[in-house]
C-alpha cells in the first residue's frame, strides 16, 4: 500500500494571502499525482492548515503575522480542481500534525505500507514538518517527497528543506 499526503493545497498558500508564483506553478503537478494513486486504488490524505478569527492572537500569528486560513473561508479551501473527499481531509492547527499518523494507521490497518509520500505547501515549513513526523512514526517505511510537488516560501528555503529532509532519510523525488 502507498500513501499520498497532501500538504495545505489551500488557497491562500496558493495564489490568496500567502501565495507565489512557485505554488502556482506547481497546481499541475500535485493535480497529476492525485489523479496517479487514485487510479493505482492508493489512499490519498489531504492536511488543511486551519487557523480561527483569533489567529494573530496565536503564537504563529506573532511570529507570522498574515491572516490565512480562517476557517470557513475561502482561502482556507483547498483549490478547487484538486479532488478531495471530505472524509479525507485532516485539519491541522499548526505545521505538523499528530493526527495524520493516526489516520494512516487507521486507514492502513494491518496491511503493510510501502511508501508515504508527501506533496504541497509550503516544503519548509509543513511539509518538512509532516514528514519528520511520518519518518518518526514509521521509521521502517520509505517516506519520499516530491521536489516538483513542492514550493517553499521562496525556492531558497524550499532548496534548504529538500536537503535537510535527505539528510533524515527522507528520498527526494
Amino acid at each position: 500500500m502507498k500513501i499520498l499526503i497532501v500538504v495545505d493545497m489551500q488557497n491562500d498558500f496558493i495564489d490568496g494571502a500567502l501565495g507565489t508564483k512557485e505554488a502556482e506553478a506547481i497546481l499541475e503537478n500535485v493535480k497529476s499525482k492525485i489523479l496517479q494513486y487514485k487510479q493505482e486504488n492508493q489512499i490519498v490524505l489531504f492536511t488543511r492548515d486551519t487557523h480561527e478569527e483569533t489567529y494573530l492572537e496565536t503564537r504563529e500569528g506573532k511570529y507570522l503575522p498574515v491572516v490565512h486560513c480562517i476557517r470557513g473561508s475561502k482561502g482556507w479551501e483547498i483549490k478547487e480542481t484538486l479532488t478531495v473527499q471530505g472524509d479525507m481531509i485532516i485539519d491541522k492547527p499548526t505545521f505538523g500534525s499528530l493526527e495524520l499518523v493516526e489516520k494512516i494507521k487507521t486507514l492502513a490497518g494491518e496491511d503493510s505500507i510501502d511508501a508515504i509520500e508527501l506533496v504541497g505547501l509550503c516544503t519548509d515549513i509543513c511539509v518538512i514538518s509532516n514528514a519528520m513526523i511520518c519518518k518518526a512514526a514509521f521509521p521502517e517505511v520509505d517516506i519520499l517527497v516530491d521536489s516538483r510537488c513542492c514550493a517553499g516560501v521562496t525556492p531558497e528555503s524550499h532548496q534548504t528543506a529538500l536537503e535537510a529532509m535527505k539528510m533524515c532519510q527522507i528520498v527526494i523525488l
